[in-house]
């Protein structure tokens, strides 16, 4: 290394260490410690091979002692929680008081992160089994399926779908950071960003994923499905509630943007490719830019009906009607230009004879 790649050097550092000093975002002045992210999506991978015994881990203990299995897994997750929300509790503190605290957990961090685990590991029996709806949801809704084993092992939508529960159940009780680190884990891994402030009811279902958006205060029903590129987004214009609410049993067909704080019907249909801006009545199905009813009163939209190739289309519908029409208009032109011709060559019979032309009807009857 030569004497001027040295002075670069020296003088890089001593400019990024002054932008240390100079810039609160930086935690390092302050000896803050912050939540990990790699320790976060540990916690995470080890919770999956709970939820999901067998399939990510050591098949043979789930198999022959599986409350051994799971009590050991169970008190390591529980540290590793624990260590990261304490964590991120005094990074919170500290970023509110930054000239009194450091950021190192104290006894209160500590109890409100003891409290958040208890109530966080009470819940985890219940996501499992609404993970197990989403599987089977999954599984009934993809007719390439092969099994539900398929859905569990290689399902972007499903992986999406358990890190949101997990990071949902953070989200509610306040946990700063963490939540947001788990799902954009999610959301690097499989391209569906799902916000874990979002409420989403059992027998969920995300098709292909890819380009799923769905945003913090959107609330989304039971037996719902969505296909790759569907938004569920705000305005921009909108504070507080600002997503919409999906009913029951709805399908959300691909690259479909529904945008707004309003309320899609259970039993509804919406056509790949709308955009709708406003209320959908219940059993309704929705195509177009901007997305319009084109049809009412669904019947309950089971897996098996939720087909997207029978929508009604009101564009060709409009091109249908403009042909025909332009058929008719035609039609009447080529009538017209044969009753001027006639009327033509009775104005040269009379020039000829003498007499007055006739109207062509009249011609007619001669």
């Amino acid at each position: 290394m030569n004497q001027n790649t040295k002075k670069t050097i020296e003088k890089v550092v001593e400019e990024i260490s002054e932008n240390y000093d100079n810039e609160p975002l930086f935690s390092t002045k302050a000896g803050k410690n912050m939540p990990e992210r790699k320790e976060i999506i540990d916690a995470l991978k080890e919770l999956r091979l709970v939820m999901f015994p067998g399939y990510f881990g050591e098949q043979d203990a789930t198999r022959c002692l599986p409350k051994y299995f799971v009590g050991d897994r169970l008190l390591t997750i529980y540290h590793m929680f624990f260590e990261q929300i304490a964590c991120a509790f005094a990074y919170e503190e500290s970023e509110v008081h930054a000239s009194e605290i450091t950021g190192i957990p104290d006894e209160d961090n500590q109890r409100k992160a003891e409290r958040v685990c208890s109530e966080f590991f009470e819940q985890l029996p219940r996501i499992q089994k609404l993970l197990l709806k989403d599987v089977q949801a999954g599984y009934d809704g993809d007719p390439a399926a092969q099994s539900k084993e398929e859905v569990i092992f290689s399902y972007p939508g499903l992986f999406a779908i358990f890190v949101y529960r997990i990071a949902h159940e953070l989200y509610i009780r306040q946990v700063p950071f963490i939540p947001r680190i788990m799902t954009e884990y999610a959301h690097a891994k499989t391209g569906i960003d799902i916000n874990s402030g979002a409420q989403i009811g059992e027998s969920f279902f995300i098709d292909h994923g890819n380009g799923v958006i769905i945003g913090e205060t959107a609330e989304i029903g039971n037996n719902v499905t969505l296909y790759q590129g569907v938004t569920l987004g705000g305005t921009g214009k909108e504070h507080g509630k600002r997503h919409p609410t999906i009913g029951n049993n709805v399908m959300i067909s691909a690259g479909a943007k529904v945008l707004g704080s309003f309320t899609i019907g259970d039993n509804s249909k919406i056509g790949a490719g709308s955009v709708v801006l406003s209320e959908v009545p219940p059993g309704s199905t929705v195509v177009g830019v901007p997305g319009r009813v084109v049809k009412r009163n669904n019947a309950s939209l089971p897996q098996e009906t939720m087909n997207q190739t029978d929508l009604p289309d009101p564009v060709r519908e409009d091109i249908t009607v403009l042909q025909r029409e332009n058929s008719e208009l035609t039609n009447r032109v080529l009538e017209m230009e044969d009753e001027l011709k006639q009327l033509r060559r009775l104005v040269v019979m009379s020039a000829e004879t003498g007499e007055q032309p006739q109207s062509a009807e009249n011609d007619k009857t001669v």
